[in-house]
């Protein structure tokens, strides 16, 4: 008797409340839930819902969708939301995660200028992953690029794959803005990898953050090797809409960026989770803060933009 091959469930695809600015973080529930997103990422911003636990769950009762990821207040526009210490804001993103059930707390690498946060910031990380379920995940960022110039904004470095960390984010818009190698940043992170933004962009200097398949990003090969390698993480859809001239528009985009993630994200006869080793996302997990074996090329790099 012949048994069908076994399938890697597709992840879930959830919704980043960032992705429907400069509507709120209310309407981001609304329309994920109209449009059938299996969750939401809650960008913790301005906005006073994003930091309301208690307004939080109400919307996802009320909406039917589940928060799956907490993005930490890293911005440069929300440096004094839940205080001006980063240590706490991460200590309260969690406690949002764990009070919400979402899995995942996303996490910017410092920028220089917060010099004793970056010097403690790997070490620290690990004590508080150790501390809780949920992942601490450190997302990828860029250089910052004005003309000719170039300026590391980010400490210890902004390709977290240059440290050891428990668990990464990748994010595609930013691996266009920095102009690097996706899927070599994909390989380097290998099984940490605990979480995706699912985005596209040309390589322009400006964090573009466009619907997947309209930039340049290697998109669909990434979401294939997710499947094949039994990614056990969200993907989370981070595009930019500010542009849109109606909230028909934006919710057009949002539809499509849905749909082109759940379509690459299906598996194929020929997708299996036993095939991480030949889609180059099966290295082998750390056990502490050492430095990471991944290496990048600054000279390749572009990017001005903060997100």
């Amino acid at each position: 008797m012949v048994h069908p091959a076994v399938r890697a469930p597709a992840a879930k695809v959830a919704l980043s409340t960032a992705s429907v600015y400069p509507e709120s973080t209310a309407a981001a529930f609304e329309i994920a839930g109209r449009l059938g997103y299996d969750g939401v990422e809650v960008m913790v911003w301005t906005d006073p819902v994003s930091q309301d636990v208690d307004a939080l769950r109400r919307l996802s009762d009320v909406h039917g969708v589940p928060v799956l990821a907490v993005h930490a207040p890293c911005l440069l526009i929300t440096q004094r939301v839940w205080s001006t210490d980063p240590w706490v804001k991460l200590q309260r993103a969690r406690s949002a995660a764990e009070r919400l059930g979402a899995s995942t707390v996303v996490v910017h690498p410092p920028f220089r200028w917060q010099r004793s946060y970056a010097r403690d910031f790997v070490r620290g990380i690990w004590r508080m992953a150790d501390e809780t379920d949920v992942r601490f995940a450190v997302e990828n960022m860029f250089p910052w690029r004005y003309r000719d110039r170039e300026m590391m904004a980010y400490a210890p470095d902004w390709d977290p794959t240059q440290e050891d960390y428990r668990h990464f984010t990748i994010d595609l818009s930013h691996t266009a803005t920095a102009r690097t190698d996706t899927l070599a940043m994909l390989d380097r992170m290998g099984d940490r990898l605990g979480h995706v933004h699912i985005a596209d962009g040309n390589g322009s200097s400006k964090d573009e953050h466009l619907v997947p398949g309209r930039g340049v990003q290697p998109c669909a090969e990434l979401l294939q090797r997710l499947t094949a390698s039994g990614f056990d993480g969200h993907v989370v859809v981070e595009v930019n809409t500010r542009r849109a001239m109606s909230a028909a528009e934006r919710e057009a985009d949002l539809a499509e960026a849905l749909d082109y993630t759940r379509r690459h994200l299906e598996p194929s006869p020929s997708t299996a989770p036993d095939a991480a080793k030949a889609s180059g996302t099966g290295t082998s997990k750390t056990s502490g803060p050492s430095r990471a074996s991944g290496t990048s090329n600054a000279s390749d790099t572009a990017g001005t933009r903060r997100s």
